[in-house]
C-alpha cells in the first residue's frame, strides 16, 4: 500500500496509509489512518480537534451572532434546530476561541490599500466584574483605508494611549507596507508623535513618509466622515450587547471578531455588494459560502 501522505500526530511523519474509517458522535464518517513507523492508528486533526459540535454548527453561530442575534438568541435558534443544544456560554467561548484563530492568520496578510487611511477610537462601557455595580470606560482604536473600505488594524484598550494606539498603527504598517501617504484623525494629542513616529522619517527627502493631518470637530473642521461611518455599523451591532462584560481579553477577543466580520464576510453596498476583502485582497479567493469555516481552515494550516 502506497504512502498516503497525512502526517501522524504521535511522531510527526508521513509514512501512513489508510486503514478504514471510524463512526463519530460530531464529525460522522472519518478516513482512518496507521502509521508505520510508531506503530498507531489515527484520525487526522482539523481546526475543530476535540470539539464537542461540528464545524457547521459552530460557523453558523458565529455567523448569526455577528449578524446581530445575542448568544442567547443564538441558543434558542439552535434549539429549534439541532438535537444537541448548546448553551449560550459556551456559544461565547467559540466567539472567542476561534475569532482570535483567525485574527492570527488575517492579522499577516499582506494588503492592497489606497493612499489615505482615517483612524478613531470610540468609547465603550465594560461592566469589570460580575459581582459588584460599575464600569469602567474602554476604547476600541481602529483604522480604515478609504479606498477599499478595509479595516487595517483594530484593538479593544483600557485606554486611548501613545502605546495603544502605536500598535494598532504598526500593525496597519506591517499590512499596507509603503503604500499609505496620509493619515487623517481627530484632534487627539497623542496621535501627533506616534504616527511620525510609526511611518518614520525620510532622510534623503528631508520630511516624513506620511502627511498626519488632524481634524477637530470642536473647531468645526468637520469629521472623519469613512471612519465615523464605520463605527456606525458597528455601533448599530454591538448596541445590543449593553456594555462589555468580563475581562478585557474577552473584549478584544469580541471586537477582534468584529473586525474579521467587517472585513470578509459582510458585503458593502458601497463597494458594488463585495467585501473589502476582496478589493484589498484580491488573491484571497473563497471556495464556498462559508467564509468563517474557510478562515478558521486557513488560520490552522498557516
Amino acid at each position: 500500500m502506497e504512502n498516503d501522505g497525512a502526517m501522524c500526530p504521535n511522531c510527526d511523519k508521513k509514512n501512513t496509509v489508510k486503514r478504514g474509517f471510524i463512526n463519530t458522535a460530531v464529525g460522522g464518517k472519518k478516513q482512518r489512518f496507521y502509521c508505520k513507523d510508531c506503530k498507531k492508528k489515527f484520525v487526522p486533526r482539523t481546526a475543530f480537534y476535540r470539539m464537542r459540535n461540528n464545524a457547521q454548527k459552530i460557523t453558523c453561530a458565529l455567523d448569526l451572532f455577528y449578524k446581530g442575534l445575542s448568544t442567547r438568541e443564538v441558543q434558542d435558534h439552535f434549539k429549534a434546530f439541532f438535537p444537541h443544544n448548546s448553551d449560550h456560554s459556551t456559544i461565547l467561548r467559540w466567539i472567542r476561541k476561534y475569532s482570535m484563530k483567525i485574527a492570527d492568520y488575517t492579522d499577516n496578510l499582506e494588503v492592497q490599500t489606497g493612499s489615505y487611511i482615517e483612524v478613531d477610537e470610540m468609547q465603550y462601557r465594560r461592566r469589570a466584574s460580575h459581582k459588584k455595580k460599575g464600569t469602567d470606560e474602554n476604547w476600541f482604536i481602529d483604522s480604515i483605508d478609504v479606498k477599499t473600505r478595509f479595516m487595517l488594524g483594530s484593538a479593544y484598550a483600557k485606554e486611548r494611549s501613545k502605546q495603544e494606539i502605536g500598535k494598532v498603527l504598526l500593525g496597519v504598517k506591517r499590512k499596507s507596507g509603503d503604500q499609505i501617504k496620509t493619515v487623517v484623525t481627530d484632534g487627539l494629542m497623542a496621535y501627533e508623535n506616534v504616527v511620525k513616529h510609526t511611518f518614520g522619517y525620510n532622510n534623503r527627502l528631508q520630511r516624513y513618509n506620511v502627511i498626519h493631518r488632524m481634524v477637530n470637530a470642536s473647531k468645526g473642521e468637520g469629521f472623519n466622515i469613512w471612519v465615523e461611518r464605520m463605527h456606525n455599523t458597528i455601533r448599530q451591532r454591538t448596541r445590543k450587547f449593553r456594555g462589555l462584560h468580563g475581562s478585557v481579553e474577552s473584549a478584544y477577543a469580541i471586537m477582534k471578531g468584529m473586525e474579521i466580520y467587517y472585513n470578509f464576510i459582510r458585503k458593502h453596498e458601497a463597494l458594488k455588494y463585495k467585501t473589502p476583502s476582496e478589493l484589498a485582497i484580491p488573491s484571497l479567493e473563497f471556495k464556498t459560502a462559508n467564509r468563517w469555516l474557510e478562515l478558521i481552515e486557513r488560520s490552522y494550516l498557516k
